[in-house]
């Protein structure tokens, strides 16, 4: 992984760009701290479709368990002043 600095990526972004084509990947620094990347268009569309699944919720979750049939508690509530 290359890393370079924000006015270098201005100033070289075609090279930049030329590299993660081939693979690379490309850190961006301002003031020497990371704040973006240049990477393959292939690993952007894998990790967006990796962010984009939808996980299930907590009662879908445990009910993957054996013996995940839950019944709701039949009582009521109790009341809270808030």
């Amino acid at each position: 992984m290359r890393t370079v600095s924000l006015r270098d990526a201005k100033a070289g972004l075609s090279s930049l760009v030329d590299e993660a084509i081939g693979g690379e990947f490309v850190t961006i620094t301002r003031h020497g701290k990371p704040v973006a990347a240049l990477i393959p268009f292939e690993a952007a569309e894998i990790a967006r479709k990796a962010l984009g699944r939808a996980r299930p919720g907590l009662v879908a979750y445990l009910r993957t368990f054996p013996d995940g049939d839950f019944e709701r508690n039949p009582s009521p509530s109790r009341d809270i002043d808030l």
